[in-house]
Order: structure tokens, then C-alpha cells, then sequence
């Protein structure tokens, strides 16, 4: 699950189009206020019904309006759930609350806070008086930043807006989007996690140059069994800098839990169905080797 937000006008509806242009074959289910602001493609579209826009290529987009925990309950009960959810926050809201209605279901993993900004007028957005507080929010809340508009402004313009978000204590994981288009890493669910038997994971060796620069995976594996603390604190090292964590943990001998982090945010959830030997977790950032390095360090201390 993925929550997109940003701003009025900051570029949502065209990130959406493309990304139902652009599913890589996967099933992508988009959840939306209204279809009034979602031009689809018509060559697209196989049916359309008031509330329901199925694709040819698999994808649905469905309205919501005030029914967001209904529809995420008649998702998640559907044998033939999609690949990936995508809500997207109307223009006023704060992404993170919608994100964490969304985790309410278990169905459910969130995979990120894709937060789009309008570079060229973020300036007056955030110094605005009546709705500064409430782009700050949806900013502050974001895994991953998407920068729109940037062909309107010039590069001097462009550095400074990259400037003012970092000061604003803002994830480090930054995109431009161009048409509507990101790389698909940062909104489709990563291989990270494959199941030979046991699900076991693999680091990226390839990172699109499309990506942001810096960014990094590596593993973490231990035969020992975490403190859940300690093991919290370690994963909030750097919350700035973390895109992901996902992997199988031992909080007790014999017991394993799944866990997910995505930004400041982390769930673990207890899998009576799986004995593992050793805790292994797959992490995604920008990370300097001495970042890697006090992280590791950091994991470390957290097993007992």
C-alpha cells in the first residue's frame, strides 16, 4: 500500500495517470475522492460504473469518498487482492492519518508516503499563514519526496526548494518526476523478500540512475534473538535517510515476526507460521559507509 499526497495542484492526478499508464503488468488498485480530477486514458478503460474504472491492463481506480475503511475491508477479503493499493490523500489532508487508517486492515503492508511538492510554488504554500502548517505536515510525513514542475523553474530555484524541504527535517529520499513518471522502485513493491521454502532476501545490486543518488541496500542477519526496544531504537537511527526495512526477526527463541519499517514508522507482526534460524532484515536508504556502519553497529547491540 502506498499513500500518495501533496498539496492542491501539486501534480497527484498526473502521478496517478501515469502510473496506471505505466503498471509494469501488475495489478494496481487507486483509490480516489472523486473520478472528476482522474482523466483516464479512454483507449484505457475496458468498464466504467459510477464508483469503478476497471483498465485493460488489470488496473481498477475506484472512488472512496467518507467509505475509506469499507473499501479497504472489501479489499482485503478478496481472494484476488492487487498487487499494489495506492490511496491518494485529497489536497488537505495529512497522508500519515490516511496511512494509518490504511494499516488498520492487516491485509495491508504499507510500502511508502509518496508525498508530491510543486517546486514552482512551494515557497508560497509553506509561507502562507491559512495552509502552511498543513503542507509542513504532509511534507514531515512523507517516506519519499516528489519533486514537480521542475521544467517551470531554473536550477537556482530548483537547489533552493531542495534546500527548504531538507530544512524542514524532510526525508533525504528525493525524486523528479518527469510527465507524471517516477521510477517504479519508488511506488511498486520491491523483490526484496523472495520465498525459496523460507522467504529470504536479496540486496539490489542494480539502482536505476533515475533514483535518487546515494541510494543503497544491504542486509543484516543474526542467529541471535532481538530486544524489541532496542531493536525499535536501532531502526530509528535514521529516519531521514531510511526509504525501507523489511525481514523476519527472533524477539523470542523459536518465534519469528515480520517486520516492516517505512520511514519513522515500523510494525511487527507476530508469524506462528514460520520457524526461522536467524533474523534477517533488508534495508533500503541513502547511506553513507559510515551511516552502514553505525546502523549495523546499532542492529547489533539490539540482539541479545
Amino acid at each position: 500500500m502506498v499513500v500518495l499526497g501533496g498539496y492542491l495542484g501539486a501534480g497527484k492526478t498526473t502521478l496517478v495517470n501515469a502510473l496506471l499508464r505505466n503498471a509494469e503488468g501488475l495489478r494496481v488498485t487507486v483509490l480516489v475522492n472523486d473520478f472528476g480530477s482522474i482523466n483516464v486514458d479512454a483507449s484505457l478503460i475496458r468498464e466504467r460504473g459510477d464508483d469503478v474504472i476497471g483498465l485493460e491492463n488489470g488496473c481498477v481506480c475506484c472512488t472512496i469518498g467518507g467509505r475509506l475503511v469499507e473499501t479497504l475491508i472489501a479489499l482485503g477479503e478478496r481472494t484476488d487482492r492487487p498487487d499494489l493499493l495506492v490511496i491518494e490523500a485529497s489536497g488537505v489532508s495529512d497522508p500519515m492519518r490516511i496511512a494509518q487508517v490504511g494499516l488498520l486492515d492487516r491485509a495491508f503492508r504499507l510500502h511508502g508516503i509518496v508525498v508530491a511538492v510543486d517546486v514552482e510554488g512551494i515557497d508560497a504554500v509553506l509561507d502562507d499563514r491559512y495552509v502552511g502548517d498543513i503542507v509542513q505536515r504532509q511534507i514531515a510525513a512523507a517516506s519519499t519526496l516528489v519533486l514537480t514542475k521542475t521544467d517551470l523553474v531554473s536550477a537556482t530555484k530548483l537547489d533552493a526548494a531542495r534546500h527548504r524541504l531538507a530544512s524542514l527535517g524532510a526525508t533525504q529520499i528525493v525524486v523528479t518526476a518527469k510527465d507524471g513518471v517516477v521510477p517504479p522502485a519508488i511506488l511498486f513493491p520491491d523483490e526484496a523478500l523472495t520465498v525459496p521454502g523460507l522467504l529470504s532476501p536479496h540486496p539490489m545490486h542494480t539502482i536505476s540512475r533515475a533514483l535518487p543518488r546515494g541510494l543503497r541496500s544491504f542486509n543484516f542477519e543474526t542467529r541471535g534473538v532481538f530486544d524489541r526496544s532496542r531493536l525499535k531504537a536501532a531502526l530509528t537511527l535514521f529516519p531521514e535517510k531510511l526509504l525501507r526495512a523489511k525481514g523476519f526477526v527472533s524477539l523470542r527463541a523459536g518465534q519469528t515476526s515480520e517486520l516492516h519499517v517505512v520511514g519513522r514508522r515500523s510494525m511487527l507482526t507476530r508469524r506462528p507460521d514460520l520457524s526461522a534460524t536467524s533474523s534477517v532484515i533488508v534495508l533500503i536508504g541513502i547511506f553513507s559507509d559510515d551511516d552502514q556502519r553505525l546502523l549495523t553497529q546499532a542492529l547489533a547491540s539490539a540482539v541479545r
